[in-house]
């Protein structure tokens, strides 16, 4: 369950198979520097007006799509994707949510049932917790039961490993079909993950994973409250095409979720075959999504990947870099 592994399949294959979002790797020494590939590439995107509410009546035509500024053809568009969703649901039980955790519980199993009373039959979330450990506690399913007896008993403890449970999340997520997103509610800061922003990053962008982290914020100002860990999340959730809630506890987090839940009820799903783009050396394409009606956000993940061989990921500006060996994963049933 809640493990790092090697998948059965190729990327290539599971790709081709899931509809995934990175490209056919191109062949070494003769290619060009442009390219046409095979390889559809899927994109969710979410438009908000000026006042934050969901733009839905948007039509094909509003929409431009560049991949490293050359404009692509939008071959796929659905308003109102009801691809089925996978959601890894990461809920922080490190000794600092301790007083929280009782309130934080309550909020989690009332978007829960609120998730699965409309969309699609086939949306499925799995849940996890994390402190110095990562632990599944459910595969991906629709039974509330479940989820209430994992979440009996949690007892707060150790550090948090949040970059550790980004990476293994979206790991999980990348093997599954339809929509991906991970939500991790939190305090914002990680003390003992073994994998970096960088690597959580990367395995969000190669399972075409959107993050939406749920920050619990209840220090007012700057004061006490670890900025340089809430400047990450702003981060994976931008490059990745979610958005950060900073709640306070109560019925502001069940707002968070409400508004959350909306954004995936109102996405749009491009798709483009990309033509004509050059290869860039890290493998990394950078797309961007332009609407035409003025005075919106346009929320989309920053690129994708075009082959899995290279290690470098784009540099983006973290609150925090080093180490890099495997997180510790634990399984419960």
């Amino acid at each position: 369950m809640g493990r790092i592994r090697q998948t059965a399949l190729s990327r290539r294959e599971w790709l081709a198979l899931a509809g995934g979002s990175a490209l056919v790797r191109r062949a070494a020494a003769q290619d060009p520097a442009f390219r046409v590939d095979v390889q559809l590439v899927r994109l969710l995107v979410t438009v908000k007006d000026d006042r934050g509410a969901p733009v839905g009546s948007l039509s094909k035509d509003d929409f431009q799509l560049l991949d490293n500024n050359v404009e692509q053809e939008i071959v796929l568009f659905e308003r109102h994707t009801e691809q089925p969703l996978s959601v890894a649901l990461m809920l922080d039980i490190s000794l600092s949510t301790a007083k929280d955790l009782k309130l934080e519980l309550e909020s989690v199993q009332r978007f829960l049932t609120a998730m699965f009373r409309e969309g699609n039959e086939k949306d499925a979330v799995s849940f996890y917790t994390f402190n110095d450990a990562v632990v599944q506690h459910t595969g991906y399913t629709r039974n509330m039961e479940r989820f209430r007896r994992a979440m009996r008993g949690l007892k707060p403890a150790a550090g948090t490993s949040l970059y550790d449970a980004i990476y293994v999340g979206a790991t999980d997520l990348e093997r599954r079909e339809g929509r991906h997103v991970l939500v991790a509610v939190t305090d914002g800061s990680d003390t003992t993950s073994n994998k970096t922003f960088h690597d959580a990053l990367r395995a969000a962008q190669l399972a075409d994973t959107v993050l939406y982290p749920i920050l619990i914020v209840p220090i007012p100002g700057d004061a006490g409250r670890n900025v340089g860990g809430e400047n990450a999340l702003e981060t994976l959730a931008a490059e990745t095409g979610g958005r950060v809630f900073t709640p306070t506890l109560g019925a502001s987090l069940d707002r968070a979720f409400e508004d959350m839940l909306r954004d995936l009820r109102t996405q749009y799903l491009l798709g483009f075959y990309p033509r004509n783009v050059p290869q860039p050396r890290d493998g990394f394409h950078r797309l961007s999504v332009r609407v035409s009606r003025p005075g919106v956000k346009v929320f989309a993940r920053s690129g994708y990947y075009s082959g899995h061989e290279s290690s470098e990921t784009p540099r983006v500006d973290p609150a925090r870099g080093p180490s890099v060996a495997n997180p510790q994963v634990k399984d419960r049933d």
